[in-house]
């Protein structure tokens, strides 16, 4: 499989930027989630590198081998570029069997027939659905015409395979099955795989990495626990985590080298990280996930209940201190009656400073309240 690389990649219509300047290296082997909201240039980047959508500037590699070059004039065509492509809607022949929809690509491609028949029973095994070889579409559930589209894609074996958010149109539970068939999938045929997705559940839970982009710029491009911890700046901690993060307004008093003395909820507070950082002075956002505020008699801070959100194994509380809404992640089923005084504390050792103007992550450390 190749490295895929991407050099000063721009995508633009007109006066609008879809993709502005990207720089990215997809590792061979790897398994890529673009991930951000609608409009942020994701499929778009993605379509780029598929050849489906011509870039405006900048170079397009596959290994050391030049798909596309602006300055080159150079755009290898999708069909010579050995990639497969699973859609939204599936795009199954309705009148073609299972076996039908998975051959008719090879069959394109003018595979000799014992090559065919051996590669579709091989992908009729690997997707777990040979007792449906001989069905129509309409004939499969939305999970089994997943699975198919998937064998279609990879019969040809691609070097790389592209998924424009395929379980969207899936139910809840049928996604959470089908994100570990392709996590297992991508093990097994050594792929790589470039994934296109809103949903940051997804990403966490398929990625090697994470492409986090908005309004066509790069934000982050690391593992997703590093982009869950230790997230680039304030528009990917808010996006990533559900939950998302409790962004909080805190004011340092004292800064320091490693250590700085806070106000935060109108309490001081001692701020210490492991990192040899130089904190700031003035306002700053405190990021603080909300497995990070346990409730308990003896906490340092008191709030009111302002909603119980329980969902069986765990349970959402929002705490409103002040002015501010603060959410809470407590395991277990639990329930608060509205209005009702509860004590909490901020523990652990990720939580994160960041700069108020830029938005930009400063440090992570613990905080102790006084």
């Amino acid at each position: 499989m190749p490295r895929i690389t991407l050099t000063h990649v721009t995508k633009q219509w007109g006066s609008f930027i879809g993709v502005n300047d990207l720089n990215l290296e997809i590792a061979d082997e790897s398994f890529i989630t673009l991930l951000g909201s609608s409009g942020c240039g994701k499929t778009t980047t993605l379509r780029m590198i598929a050849g489906l959508e011509t870039p405006t500037r900048g170079e397009i590699r596959f290994d050391d081998k030049l798909m596309f070059s602006s300055e080159k004039n150079i755009n290898v065509p999708p069909a010579k570029r050995e990639v497969g492509f699973l859609f939204q809607n599936y795009a199954l022949w309705p009148h073609m069997t299972v076996t039908q929809n998975i051959a008719f690509g090879l069959e394109t491609l003018k595979w000799k027939k014992k090559e065919i028949s051996e590669r579709v029973a091989e992908m009729l095994q690997v997707m777990r659905i040979e007792p449906f070889a001989d069905r129509y579409p309409a004939e499969l559930s939305g999970g089994q015409q997943q699975r198919v589209a998937i064998a279609r894609t990879l019969a040809p074996k691609p070097r790389v395979l592209f998924m424009d958010e395929p379980l969207s149109n899936l139910d809840a539970k049928l996604r959470g099955e089908m994100r570990t068939e392709l996590k297992r999938l991508h093990k097994d045929t050594g792929s790589t795989f470039v994934y296109v997705t809103h949903d940051q559940l997804e990403a966490m839970t398929l990625s090697t990495r994470i492409c986090m982009m908005n309004e066509g710029v790069l934000q982050q491009y690391a593992p997703p626990l590093e982009v869950y911890n230790r997230p680039a700046n304030l528009f990917v901690a808010d996006f990533v985590g559900n939950p998302s993060m409790n962004i909080v307004n805190a004011r340092v008093v004292r800064p320091g080298r490693g250590t700085a003395e806070l106000e935060v909820f109108g309490k001081k507070a001692v701020f210490s990280s492991d990192e040899d950082v130089e904190l700031p002075s003035g306002d700053i956002k405190l990021g603080i996930r909300p497995e990070f505020l346990p409730i308990s008699r003896e906490g340092d801070l008191e709030g009111t209940a302002y909603s119980t959100l329980p969902a069986g194994m765990e349970t959402t509380v929002k705490i409103k201190i002040g002015d501010t809404i603060l959410s809470a992640v407590v395991f277990g089923a639990i329930d608060y009656e509205t209005d009702a005084p509860i004590r909490f504390s901020i523990t652990g050792s990720r939580i994160l400073i960041f700069n108020k103007d830029t938005g930009l992550l400063t440090a992570s450390g613990s905080v102790q309240i006084l």
